[in-house]
Protein backbone atom coordinates (compact mmCIF):
# COMPACT_ATOMS: atom_id res chain seq x y z
CA UNK A 1 0.00 0.00 0.00
CA UNK A 2 1.07 3.58 -0.62
CA UNK A 3 2.87 5.55 2.09
CA UNK A 4 1.25 8.66 3.56
CA UNK A 5 3.86 11.06 2.24
CA UNK A 6 3.50 9.61 -1.26
CA UNK A 7 -0.27 10.22 -1.26
CA UNK A 8 0.13 13.73 0.15
CA UNK A 9 2.70 14.69 -2.48
CA UNK A 10 0.32 13.53 -5.17
CA UNK A 11 -2.45 15.67 -3.66
CA UNK A 12 -0.16 18.70 -3.56
CA UNK A 13 0.85 18.35 -7.20
CA UNK A 14 -2.70 17.77 -8.41
CA UNK A 15 -4.33 20.43 -6.16
CA UNK A 16 -6.69 18.33 -4.11
CA UNK A 17 -6.59 17.57 -0.41
CA UNK A 18 -6.80 14.53 1.81
CA UNK A 19 -9.13 14.57 4.81
CA UNK A 20 -8.10 14.06 8.43
CA UNK A 21 -11.05 13.21 10.68
CA UNK A 22 -11.03 12.79 14.45
CA UNK A 23 -12.73 9.97 16.30
CA UNK A 24 -13.75 9.16 19.86
CA UNK A 25 -15.29 5.76 19.25
CA UNK A 26 -15.89 2.82 16.92
CA UNK A 27 -19.04 4.31 15.36
CA UNK A 28 -17.23 7.42 14.12
CA UNK A 29 -14.35 5.30 12.81
CA UNK A 30 -16.75 3.04 10.90
CA UNK A 31 -18.56 6.05 9.41
CA UNK A 32 -15.29 7.58 8.16
CA UNK A 33 -14.24 4.31 6.56
CA UNK A 34 -17.61 3.89 4.84
CA UNK A 35 -17.46 7.46 3.52
CA UNK A 36 -13.90 7.00 2.28
CA UNK A 37 -14.89 3.81 0.49
CA UNK A 38 -17.98 5.39 -1.05
CA UNK A 39 -16.13 8.30 -2.65
CA UNK A 40 -13.14 6.20 -3.68
CA UNK A 41 -10.63 8.00 -1.46
CA UNK A 42 -7.04 6.69 -1.67
CA UNK A 43 -6.74 6.44 2.10
CA UNK A 44 -8.31 7.24 5.45
CA UNK A 45 -6.51 9.45 7.95
CA UNK A 46 -7.82 9.19 11.50
CA UNK A 47 -6.90 11.65 14.24
CA UNK A 48 -7.08 11.30 17.99
CA UNK A 49 -6.39 14.25 20.26
CA UNK A 50 -4.71 13.64 23.60
CA UNK A 51 -8.15 13.47 25.22
CA UNK A 52 -9.47 11.13 22.54
CA UNK A 53 -6.39 8.92 22.90
CA UNK A 54 -6.95 8.65 26.63
CA UNK A 55 -10.57 7.67 26.06
CA UNK A 56 -10.05 5.20 23.19
CA UNK A 57 -6.61 3.89 24.17
CA UNK A 58 -3.39 4.07 22.18
CA UNK A 59 -3.06 0.39 21.35
CA UNK A 60 -6.79 0.04 20.81
CA UNK A 61 -6.74 2.83 18.19
CA UNK A 62 -3.81 1.17 16.41
CA UNK A 63 -5.55 -2.22 16.43
CA UNK A 64 -8.74 -0.74 14.99
CA UNK A 65 -6.72 0.94 12.28
CA UNK A 66 -5.09 -2.30 11.20
CA UNK A 67 -8.40 -4.17 11.18
CA UNK A 68 -10.15 -1.48 9.12
CA UNK A 69 -7.20 -1.28 6.73
CA UNK A 70 -7.58 -4.99 6.03
CA UNK A 71 -11.37 -4.89 5.83
CA UNK A 72 -11.61 -1.88 3.51
CA UNK A 73 -8.43 -2.61 1.56
CA UNK A 74 -7.08 0.92 1.76
CA UNK A 75 -4.29 2.56 3.77
CA UNK A 76 -5.40 3.78 7.20
CA UNK A 77 -3.15 6.27 8.97
CA UNK A 78 -3.64 6.75 12.71
CA UNK A 79 -2.38 10.18 13.75
CA UNK A 80 -1.88 11.57 17.30
CA UNK A 81 -3.52 14.92 16.62
CA UNK A 82 -1.93 17.81 18.56
CA UNK A 83 0.56 16.02 20.77
CA UNK A 84 1.40 18.89 23.10
CA UNK A 85 4.61 17.37 24.41
CA UNK A 86 7.56 15.40 23.11
CA UNK A 87 6.62 12.54 25.44
CA UNK A 88 3.05 12.41 24.15
CA UNK A 89 4.20 12.17 20.52
CA UNK A 90 6.78 9.49 21.35
CA UNK A 91 4.22 7.46 23.29
CA UNK A 92 1.87 7.41 20.30
CA UNK A 93 4.68 6.31 17.99
CA UNK A 94 5.79 3.60 20.42
CA UNK A 95 2.19 2.33 20.55
CA UNK A 96 2.17 1.89 16.76
CA UNK A 97 0.70 5.12 15.35
CA UNK A 98 1.82 5.30 11.72
CA UNK A 99 1.70 9.09 11.43
CA UNK A 100 2.88 11.61 14.02
CA UNK A 101 1.83 15.16 14.88
CA UNK A 102 3.71 17.12 17.53
CA UNK A 103 2.27 20.55 18.35
CA UNK A 104 4.53 22.70 20.50
CA UNK A 105 3.29 25.93 18.92
CA UNK A 106 2.44 27.50 22.28
CA UNK A 107 6.12 27.38 23.23
CA UNK A 108 8.69 30.02 22.20
CA UNK A 109 10.02 29.54 18.66
CA UNK A 110 13.37 28.01 19.65
CA UNK A 111 11.79 25.60 22.15
CA UNK A 112 9.19 24.58 19.57
CA UNK A 113 11.94 23.82 17.05
CA UNK A 114 14.06 21.88 19.53
CA UNK A 115 11.19 19.71 20.76
CA UNK A 116 9.85 19.07 17.26
CA UNK A 117 13.33 18.13 16.02
CA UNK A 118 13.68 15.69 18.93
CA UNK A 119 10.46 13.94 17.90
CA UNK A 120 11.51 13.81 14.23
CA UNK A 121 14.90 12.30 15.12
CA UNK A 122 13.31 9.77 17.48
CA UNK A 123 10.73 8.62 14.92
CA UNK A 124 13.02 8.62 11.88
CA UNK A 125 15.72 6.67 13.70
CA UNK A 126 13.25 3.83 14.15
CA UNK A 127 11.12 4.13 11.01
CA UNK A 128 12.12 6.68 8.34
CA UNK A 129 8.89 6.06 6.42
CA UNK A 130 6.69 7.63 9.11
CA UNK A 131 5.48 11.12 8.18
CA UNK A 132 5.95 13.67 10.99
CA UNK A 133 4.06 16.96 11.32
CA UNK A 134 5.10 20.07 13.22
CA UNK A 135 3.18 23.26 13.90
CA UNK A 136 4.03 26.95 13.97
CA UNK A 137 1.60 29.79 14.69
CA UNK A 138 -1.23 30.23 17.17
CA UNK A 139 -4.66 28.69 16.51
CA UNK A 140 -7.31 30.05 18.84
CA UNK A 141 -10.44 28.20 19.97
CA UNK A 142 -11.37 24.62 20.89
CA UNK A 143 -13.06 21.84 18.91
CA UNK A 144 -16.55 22.80 20.08
CA UNK A 145 -19.36 25.16 19.02
CA UNK A 146 -18.31 28.52 20.44
CA UNK A 147 -20.93 31.24 20.80
CA UNK A 148 -18.45 34.11 20.99
CA UNK A 149 -16.63 35.88 18.18
CA UNK A 150 -12.97 34.86 17.93
CA UNK A 151 -10.66 37.61 16.78
CA UNK A 152 -7.42 36.60 15.09
CA UNK A 153 -4.46 38.83 15.89
CA UNK A 154 -1.71 39.51 13.32
CA UNK A 155 0.91 38.03 15.64
CA UNK A 156 -1.04 34.73 15.67
CA UNK A 157 -0.32 34.11 11.99
CA UNK A 158 2.63 32.15 10.68
CA UNK A 159 5.44 34.18 9.11
CA UNK A 160 6.81 32.63 5.89
CA UNK A 161 10.47 33.20 6.80
CA UNK A 162 9.97 31.56 10.21
CA UNK A 163 8.17 28.65 8.53
CA UNK A 164 11.18 28.10 6.28
CA UNK A 165 13.61 28.11 9.21
CA UNK A 166 11.33 25.85 11.25
CA UNK A 167 11.10 23.25 8.48
CA UNK A 168 14.82 23.34 7.74
CA UNK A 169 15.89 22.92 11.36
CA UNK A 170 13.31 20.32 12.39
CA UNK A 171 13.21 18.04 9.34
CA UNK A 172 9.42 17.63 9.44
CA UNK A 173 7.45 16.14 6.55
CA UNK A 174 4.21 18.08 7.13
CA UNK A 175 3.90 21.71 8.14
CA UNK A 176 0.88 23.16 9.92
CA UNK A 177 0.52 26.93 10.09
CA UNK A 178 -1.90 29.61 11.24
CA UNK A 179 -3.58 31.37 8.33
CA UNK A 180 -6.68 32.75 10.06
CA UNK A 181 -8.05 29.28 10.78
CA UNK A 182 -9.35 28.45 14.27
CA UNK A 183 -10.31 25.35 16.20
CA UNK A 184 -14.03 24.78 16.52
CA UNK A 185 -16.98 26.71 15.09
CA UNK A 186 -17.14 30.33 16.25
CA UNK A 187 -19.88 32.95 15.93
CA UNK A 188 -17.85 34.50 13.12
CA UNK A 189 -16.63 32.76 9.98
CA UNK A 190 -12.83 32.46 9.77
CA UNK A 191 -11.13 34.62 7.15
CA UNK A 192 -8.36 32.57 5.61
CA UNK A 193 -5.27 34.43 4.43
CA UNK A 194 -4.86 32.70 1.08
CA UNK A 195 -1.89 34.86 0.07
CA UNK A 196 -0.03 33.78 3.20
CA UNK A 197 -0.60 30.14 2.29
CA UNK A 198 0.77 30.82 -1.19
CA UNK A 199 3.86 32.56 0.24
CA UNK A 200 4.58 29.71 2.63
CA UNK A 201 4.02 27.09 -0.08
CA UNK A 202 6.48 28.96 -2.31
CA UNK A 203 9.20 29.23 0.34
CA UNK A 204 9.05 25.65 1.65
CA UNK A 205 10.63 22.64 -0.08
CA UNK A 206 8.30 20.84 -2.50
CA UNK A 207 8.39 17.62 -0.49
CA UNK A 208 7.00 19.31 2.64
CA UNK A 209 3.21 19.05 2.85
CA UNK A 210 0.99 21.95 3.95
CA UNK A 211 -1.68 21.06 6.52
CA UNK A 212 -4.75 23.10 7.48
CA UNK A 213 -6.11 22.57 10.98
CA UNK A 214 -9.46 23.89 12.15
CA UNK A 215 -11.25 23.05 8.92
CA UNK A 216 -14.70 23.13 10.53
CA UNK A 217 -16.59 26.34 9.81
CA UNK A 218 -14.42 27.50 6.89
CA UNK A 219 -16.45 28.48 3.83
CA UNK A 220 -16.39 26.20 0.80
CA UNK A 221 -14.97 29.03 -1.29
CA UNK A 222 -12.05 29.61 1.07
CA UNK A 223 -11.47 25.87 1.33
CA UNK A 224 -11.16 25.54 -2.43
CA UNK A 225 -8.84 28.54 -2.60
CA UNK A 226 -6.67 27.13 0.19
CA UNK A 227 -6.34 23.82 -1.64
CA UNK A 228 -5.44 25.57 -4.87
CA UNK A 229 -2.82 27.56 -2.93
CA UNK A 230 -1.13 24.38 -1.74
CA UNK A 231 -2.99 22.88 1.24
CA UNK A 232 -2.99 19.08 0.86
CA UNK A 233 -4.31 17.83 4.21
CA UNK A 234 -7.33 19.27 6.05
CA UNK A 235 -8.39 18.49 9.62
CA UNK A 236 -12.08 18.25 10.51
CA UNK A 237 -13.21 17.50 14.05
CA UNK A 238 -15.98 19.77 15.35
CA UNK A 239 -18.34 19.13 12.43
CA UNK A 240 -17.92 15.39 13.02
CA UNK A 241 -18.78 15.84 16.69
CA UNK A 242 -21.83 17.96 15.86
CA UNK A 243 -23.16 15.48 13.29
CA UNK A 244 -22.64 12.65 15.77
CA UNK A 245 -24.22 14.25 18.84
CA UNK A 246 -27.17 15.85 17.03
CA UNK A 247 -28.11 12.59 15.32
CA UNK A 248 -27.64 10.64 18.57
CA UNK A 249 -29.92 13.02 20.49
CA UNK A 250 -32.56 12.65 17.77
CA UNK A 251 -32.26 8.85 17.70
CA UNK A 252 -32.75 8.67 21.47
CA UNK A 253 -35.66 11.11 21.40
CA UNK A 254 -37.37 9.23 18.55
CA UNK A 255 -36.94 5.87 20.28
CA UNK A 256 -37.25 6.53 24.03
CA UNK A 257 -37.92 2.86 24.85
CA UNK A 258 -34.98 1.50 22.85
CA UNK A 259 -32.07 0.22 24.95
CA UNK A 260 -30.13 -1.81 22.35
CA UNK A 261 -27.07 0.22 21.25
CA UNK A 262 -26.66 -1.42 17.84
CA UNK A 263 -30.25 -0.48 17.04
CA UNK A 264 -29.75 3.13 18.15
CA UNK A 265 -26.51 3.86 16.29
CA UNK A 266 -27.22 3.20 12.56
CA UNK A 267 -28.66 6.70 11.89
CA UNK A 268 -25.81 8.21 13.90
CA UNK A 269 -23.22 6.43 11.77
CA UNK A 270 -25.07 7.51 8.65
CA UNK A 271 -25.05 11.18 9.73
CA UNK A 272 -21.29 11.14 10.30
CA UNK A 273 -20.74 9.27 7.03
CA UNK A 274 -22.67 11.89 5.09
CA UNK A 275 -20.68 14.73 6.66
CA UNK A 276 -17.37 13.04 5.86
CA UNK A 277 -18.45 12.33 2.28
CA UNK A 278 -19.44 15.97 1.89
CA UNK A 279 -15.99 17.09 3.00
CA UNK A 280 -14.09 14.57 0.88
CA UNK A 281 -15.98 15.66 -2.22
CA UNK A 282 -15.27 19.31 -1.41
CA UNK A 283 -11.57 18.50 -1.05
CA UNK A 284 -11.54 16.74 -4.44
CA UNK A 285 -10.62 13.52 -2.64
CA UNK A 286 -12.53 11.19 -4.98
Amino acid sequence: MKKLQEILRGATGEHWATGHFNISNLEQFRAIMEASKNVGAPMAMIGLSEGERKFVGLKEAVALGRVFEEEYEMPVFINPDHSHSVESAKAAFDAGFNSIHVDLSKLPFEENMAGTREVVEYVKSKNPDISVEGELGYLRGDSIIQKEIIEIKPEDLTKPEEAAEFVEKTGIDRFSGAYGNIHGIAANEPKIDIERIKEIRKILPENVILVLHGGSGISEEDMRKAIEAGIANIHINTEIRVAYTESLRKALADNPEQVVPYKIFPPVIEAVKQKVEEKLRLFGNV
